[in-house]
């Protein structure tokens, strides 16, 4: 009976312990995995997640994808991105839409902005001028 309890236990822990989904970033307090620099920017901000469950929090797009140049990309479960038109909302990285633009400044310098609704990347596009990009597109760029 006792083992039987404490086998229960361990598999509830294994089963909630390692939960794939997003994670809130706190913006002002946790760093960039990659750069180490200090999270702010709740427009450019980015996050990986494993396929165990483990979260990297990226304060810019051009630090994750870097970050990606060192990682098995099959490990991730979740590659997401902070939407430029809503600040702080995580969205599918490989679904978003990708702007650089020199009018618009990112945390690392790359001028790269996500949106998830494509439509409103053009529409800042023709505001602020740069180029679009999908996920393999963008990727292409840092030579992943």
């Amino acid at each position: 009976m006792k083992s039987s309890i404490i086998l229960l236990l361990a598999i509830f822990g294994f089963s909630t312990g390692c939960t794939v989904s997003p994670k809130p970033i706190d913006y002002g307090h946790v760093g960039c995995h990659y750069c180490s620099m200090t999270i702010v920017d709740k427009q450019h901000a980015a996050q990986l997640v494993t396929k165990k469950g483990k979260v990297f929090n990226f304060d810019a797009v051009e630090c994750m994808m870097n970050q990606l140049k060192e990682e098995d990309e099959s490990a991730m479960a979740l590659f997401l991105v902070n939407d430029f038109d809503q600040p702080g909302t995580l969205v599918d990285a490989t679904a978003a839409t990708y702007l650089i633009s020199e009018n618009i400044p990112s945390p690392m310098g790359e001028y790269l902005s996500a949106f998830k609704n494509e439509k409103a990347a053009k529409e800042t596009m023709t505001n602020q001028g740069g180029k679009l990009f999908t996920w393999v597109e963008i990727k292409n760029q840092f030579k992943l």
